[in-house]
């Protein structure tokens, strides 16, 4: 029997595509996806587990479709995704309102446990996390000129931080001809501006023994008709002077290199289990913007590691005045169970800790801000997004801007611009972060 069954994907883009691959699975078993909870048959939540934030916000939302049950209004809640591989247990015991479980490797069992809900069973399927299932359709949700393309899962890296391994298993690669068959059919779609994801791209191929690498890769992905490719996350102690050519050379590779360090002093570095040093990481940025003169850096770092004094944190503030990269995500410390890191002495006070992340937020700001008054005057090519009623202008990303991460470009035009269309806007302001600008005709 055909079932209505509503999609909610939290978390990563990594987790999304897990949601498409799942909603693609429910289709082609004959049931209507949707993503409106209200009204449908099954509910299934694609949660994400991997900090505090966003364990609360996972929560919270199994709650908000709970209430839709108990009015009535939804059927079955099915959960999916790092919570549910983590805290199994507690689900059970404080979440009742949960009908049934997906671990990260039981992604392919969404059918069936949504016929064993209707059929008043309630499933729990946990297999192997370390199964690789990547390859299949997919329903892209993303914009038809954006999508994301995953090249592996899991991680081996065993940062101390990061409890990423225990959930998605060890590392490894998808195989080059299901990748590219994948971006062929995506660039048949429409696809413009390709998204290549992995926890770290950079060591795709290495668990493959066959040579196979990121490099190879791109060049293969470069000769289908995308106009961005672009790369998230480049892991420092990997990018290779081949990789770091092919980024320089690949017209379509946009220059926006997203590399997480996490801090710049030596022992926390050690600490946190990272393979790089301080002058590791200026040696790199110094190689890049040699190769790529318009190279846009974003990076991802951690106030308050278990033994960063007042010292270690002047060190990062001075590093990253030095550095100026260009975007940063700024996360503060949290002790997640079953890492490392959560067993670390010299624990920072998290008021400590959040105080360090304002300032580095501040510090950032005004890099961006600086990054921003260079671009006045210059005329930049912009993805299209579409119209903005509320700012009553276009709207739409450069180069230097990811989906859903950084900042836009509020744009004038004559004429109307198509979603999804490459135009050239002259810059000619800044506010709050956010270019404007002009088409330039």
């Amino acid at each position: 029997m055909p079932y209505k069954i509503a999609f909610v994907s939290l978390g990563c883009a990594k987790n999304l595509v897990n949601t498409e691959q799942m909603m693609a699975l429910c289709r082609k078993a004959g049931h209507t996806v949707t993503g409106e909870p209200e009204g449908a048959d099954v509910a299934v939540l694609n949660t994400c587990g991997f900090i505090e934030s966003a364990k609360s916000e996972a929560i919270e939302n199994i709650l908000e479709l709970a209430q839709l049950k108990q009015a009535g209004k939804l059927k079955k809640l099915l959960v999916a995704g790092c919570l549910t591989q983590r805290y199994p247990d507690d689900i059970r015991k404080e979440l009742p309102e949960v009908d049934g479980m997906l671990g990260t490797g039981s992604y392919t069992d969404v059918v069936t446990a949504v016929e064993e809900l209707m059929a008043g069973e309630r499933p729990e399927h946990f297999e192997r996390i370390d199964r690789a299932y990547d390859d299949g359709e997919r329903i892209v949700t993303t914009p038809p000129y954006t999508a994301y393309l995953k090249i592996a899962e899991g991680c081996s890296n065993g940062c101390a931080f990061c409890i990423i391994p225990k959930l998605r298993g060890r590392y490894r690669s998808r195989t080059m001809d299901h990748l590219l068959e994948e971006a062929k059919s995506l660039a048949d779609s429409g696809v413009k501006e390709l998204i290549v994801i992995a926890q770290d791209i950079t060591r795709y191929g290495t668990d493959l023994g066959d040579g196979t690498t990121l490099a190879g890769l791109l060049r293969e992905l470069c000769k289908l008709p995308f106009h961005w490719i672009r790369l998230h996350y480049l892991y420092p102690e990997a990018i290779t002077d081949e990789l770091v050519e092919v980024i320089a050379k690949e017209k379509k590779i946009v220059h926006y290199l997203d590399i997480p360090i996490q801090h710049c002093n030596d022992a926390i570095l050690k600490a946190m289990r990272r393979r790089n040093t301080k002058v590791e990481l200026e040696e790199l940025f110094a190689r890049l913007r040699k190769a790529i003169p318009d190279v846009v850096i974003r990076t991802s770092l951690i106030c308050g590691l278990p033994g960063e004094g007042e010292e270690e944190f002047e060190e990062l503030c001075a590093f990253l005045k030095e550095q100026k990269l260009q975007r940063a995500g700024v996360f503060q410390f949290s002790p997640e169970e079953g890492t490392l890191a959560e067993k670390m002495e010299n624990q920072v006070d998290p008021e400590v800790a959040a105080r360090r992340v304002e300032l580095v937020v501040d510090l950032q700001s005004r890099i961006m801000d600086e990054y921003n008054e260079e671009r006045l005057g210059t005329v930049m090519e912009v993805l299209c997004e579409g119209f903005d009623s509320q700012a009553g202008c276009f709207v739409g990303r450069t180069y230097a801007d990811s989906v859903e991460i950084d900042g836009h470009v509020y744009f004038t035009a004559a004429g109307l611009v198509p979603a999804g269309e490459f135009v050239p806007v002259r810059i000619t302001g800044v506010s709050d972060g956010d270019l404007t600008g002009e088409i330039e005709e």
